[in-house]
């Protein structure tokens, strides 16, 4: 039986988290680091964290938790419908931020926040004040607490507003080793009170806090954590100010008067590294300014020598380790790389609850609470002038709310393969492999997959837009080849299939063209099919269909068709006649991307 009965083990008896509990500690003794966000996968133990350090901080630091699903109004508060409707006036009532005042914000799932919860979070992090002005309530109520959020980095990542305004970032990878692994094991089933170690750490934090404020920093390693940020590609001037709020806080801890080069490297580590957008590149070092000879020798060498700071590019030295191949493991970088790519938002009846508005009932879900608070104000006006005591609500459609939803507008790949001639098996191959590729992360984009095949005289839809990876699979392993090559039918096709996507609710298409662009069939008989496709390529780029052409053609027998196709669409041309369908998948992902 595990010693904690179901519970969540103790802050100290977590395993392979040290790094995010070095960063909860900081948060706790220096309030101005503004919060933790660890990025981590399922499984690693972040609401244990959270929790463990809310027992270590006691019962008298609020400590509230902010769901996914929560909405702007009990995010900051409002009117209370139950109490407003039975006492007969406005009664209000203090929202999730309001009841963190002086404590902690546990929000797990960051990035799945509604957008509308996302900005109000943002304003009352910039103003330590949750502010309500709406429906004739008017309510001020302060509001300053620490933010733990968390969220798993394969979802996507939260806003990068949000992450800027936090001082410390942890990215925490869910490979453990053997021995890691043994002790999680023996914490939970082997019984250890863990009261020692707690009441240590309690201990601990309470000196830290009073001596933060005593701690120095000089002047030299202030200028160092600015260059480090500086050669990082550290956007704004945020990271310079948490990193110094990190290295005090980390000397605190320690009990350290003045901050030490253990702590400087760990600010860098907690602040600057996550957001770092280039590989830092050392100055060479200064020549050396030539010394007059000390004429006191013996004086020189009975005084005790200075201490030595590190200088910069040691301090790069030393912290490269911690800098990944790819710097698009990083939080920041993966959201500057994607900020252009951002696939908009479309109004419906599905999605998230945006807000809630006046509007008829018959076409739109009715929103009960928004419609009571909107009539309880006027319940006085409305009673029985008989004097009857009735509890009757009395409502008006001029109450009536109605819910107004926003969701996440998914981009439609349509796939237009040329199955004619002697490589139509190679490119059929590769966009087996785009399309597969594209569905597996379709469901969280809110992508579709469409796939087109064109031979013989006509152009035929395989595969309408779909998310289904076995409908992909049934479409793909059917398809004959050989044949002319009707490249006209297929872009018309893709048209249609585009314009039938927007009555869906899918405003974007992307056609990703696999062909040598030699199109030999006409739609009109006995037309020219280059002028043909001159003329159709002027209808495409009309109506915002976004084409990337895909040459498979060998470069010693093209004679630059796809190219000049891509040119009459006005679409992108890219060379790629050995890629997989992984490369393929990228290339239209990226293209998507650059071009939203």
């Amino acid at each position: 039986m595990p010693y904690t009965n179901g519970k969540p083990l103790p802050f100290p008896a977590l395993v392979g988290l040290e790094p995010v509990q070095q960063a909860l500690l900081l948060m706790a003794i220096q309030p101005r680091l503004r919060g933790v966000i660890l990025a981590a996968p399922a499984g690693t133990g972040k609401t244990s964290l959270a929790r463990g350090l809310r027992d270590l901080l006691g019962a008298k630091t609020p400590f509230v938790e902010l769901p996914p699903s929560v909405d702007a109004e009990n995010l900051l508060g409002g009117a209370d419908i139950e109490a407003t409707l039975r006492t007969g006036r406005l009664v209000l009532q203090r929202g999730v931020l309001a009841r963190a005042h002086g404590g902690i914000v546990y929000a797990d799932g960051l990035n799945l926040l509604q957008d509308s919860v996302t900005n109000a979070l943002l304003s009352v992090m910039d103003t330590g004040i949750v502010a309500i002005e709406r429906e004739g309530i008017s309510l001020r109520l302060p509001a300053e607490f620490s933010l733990i959020g968390t969220y798993d980095p394969a979802e996507g990542a939260p806003r990068a507003h949000l992450l800027d305004r936090v001082g410390l970032i942890v990215p925490l990878a869910s490979q453990q080793s053997a021995e890691q692994r043994l002790r999680v094991l023996q914490h939970h089933f082997i019984a250890h009170p863990w009261r020692e170690e707690t009441e240590f750490l309690k201990g601990v934090l309470r000196a830290a806090r009073a001596h933060v404020d005593q701690v120095t920093i000089a002047d030299e390693q202030v200028e160092q954590l600015a260059l480090l940020a500086l050669r990082c590609g550290v956007q704004g001037h945020r990271a310079e100010l948490f990193a110094v709020y990190a290295a005090c806080a980390a000397a605190a801890y320690e009990l350290r008067p003045q901050v030490a080069f253990a702590d400087l490297e760990l600010a860098f580590r907690l602040t600057i590294l996550p957001r770092a957008t280039q590989m830092p590149e050392a100055e060479p070092p200064p020549p050396p300014e030539p010394q007059e000879p000390d004429q006191d020798d013996s004086e020189s060498e009975s005084a005790p020598p200075e201490e030595i700071l590190p200088m910069a590019d040691q301090v790069l030295e030393a912290l490269m380790t911690d800098l990944p191949d790819e710097l698009s493991q990083l939080p920041f970088m993966t959201l500057r790389r994607g900020r252009s790519g951002s696939r908009g938002t479309t109004t419906g009846k599905r999605g998230r609850h945006l807000r809630s508005i006046p509007g008829d009932p018959r076409r739109h879900r009715i929103d009960i609470t928004a419609t009571l608070r909107a009539a309880a104000p006027w319940q006085p006006l409305r009673r029985d002038p008989t004097g009857s005591a009735s509890r009757r609500i009395a409502l008006k459609m001029s109450d009536v709310r109605v819910k107004q939803f926003r969701s996440k507008a998914g981009t439609l790949f349509c796939f237009a393969v040329d199955a004619s001639g002697s490589m139509a098996i190679h490119r059929m191959r590769q966009a087996k492999g785009a399309v597969h590729a594209l569905l597996r992360q379709a469901y969280v984009k809110r992508d579709k997959v469409a796939l087109i095949a064109f031979r013989g005289a006509h152009a035929e839809l395989l595969m309408p837009p779909s998310q289904s990876v076995e409908l992909a699979q049934r479409a793909l392993d059917v398809l004959p080849t050989g044949g002319g090559t009707p490249l006209a039918s297929a872009l018309l096709l893709a048209c249609d299939v585009a314009e039938v996507a927007k009555l869906r609710g899918i405003m974007q298409t992307v056609l990703i063209l696999l062909t040598d662009g030699r199109g030999n069939v006409s739609c009109v008989p006995n037309a020219d099919p280059s002028a043909e496709l001159e003329q159709i390529g002027r209808y495409v780029q009309s109506v915002g269909l976004r084409v990337m052409v895909v040459d498979t053609q060998r470069s010693y027998l093209s004679r630059g068709e796809a190219r000049r196709l891509a040119e009459y669409l006005g679409g992108t041309y890219v060379y790629l006649p050995n890629a997989s369908g992984e490369q393929v998948a990228q290339a239209a992902y990226g293209f998507d991307l650059d071009n939203g």
